[in-house]
């Protein structure tokens, strides 16, 4: 889960924000102080700051954490200041909101700035599993040499499930890795594209859930390996 730390001094507003935060699927928590967000910055994946702190200007914690680290930065401020966001942005933040704005909206800032600033994971180029050939140059699956018809999404997903095979991939990590997107209840997505794979592979085999975890490839690829031996 990615993880966001929210730097404000309002124990009420910093409360509010790192439980709206939760729901949308990330990991959060607060500190009240420039000077604890600079100890704690280390361990947060993006920080959720104030321009407005009791010790430290905003604008040069932005500095201050832009000189010291690739950490994503967005800056809140209290009112829809044309000016405030320029020189946040100048400071090295990757994006400024509004407190008012609405949460959903903060939270799809926060994954558009999470997808910008952290590439995604380095998987193999191509991918065997006996008779299943997964192409990510060609963007082409084949399984007995028969092409699969797949569409993008199938597609990554397949290629994200096959690059570990022995080893289960979580709903939320699916979710980020092929969605860019952390909201929990998008996921049902995952499962119709399961489904849809499974029909095109010829066999539920190829894709097993692990229920409550999330799916890891199937037995059918053994089945084929150990028929080889």
């Amino acid at each position: 889960m990615r993880q966001v730390l929210v730097v404000e001094q309002n124990a009420e507003s910093a409360a509010t924000m790192v439980s709206d935060l939760r729901r949308q699927g990330f990991t959060a928590r607060s500190v009240g102080t420039g000077e604890r967000a600079l100890r704690a910055s280390g361990d947060a994946d993006l920080l959720l700051f104030s321009l407005e702190l009791p010790d430290i200007d905003g604008l040069e914690l932005c500095r201050e954490l832009r000189n010291s680290g690739e950490t994503a930065l967005i800056a809140v401020t209290d009112a829809d200041d044309a000016l405030g966001r320029v020189l946040a942005l100048n400071a090295g933040a990757d994006d400024c909101v509004v407190k008012t704005w609405g949460f959903r909206e903060i939270g799809a800032r926060i994954e558009a700035v999470l997808r910008r600033s952290q590439p995604r994971q380095v998987l193999p180029d191509v991918i065997s599993l006996r008779h299943l050939h997964i192409d990510p140059g060609l963007r082409e699956v084949r399984l007995h040499d028969r092409l699969v018809g797949v569409t993008s999404k199938e597609f990554e997903l397949l290629y994200t499930l096959a690059a570990t095979p022995e080893t289960v991939v979580t709903r939320k990590e699916l979710m980020a890795r092929v969605w860019g997107s952390n909201w929990g209840h998008t996921s049902r997505t995952i499962d119709t594209h399961v489904s849809s794979l499974r029909a095109k592979l010829g066999s539920s085999g190829w894709i097993i859930t692990v229920r409550g975890v999330g799916y890891r490839m199937g037995y059918a690829w053994r089945m084929a390996e150990a028929s080889a031996g």
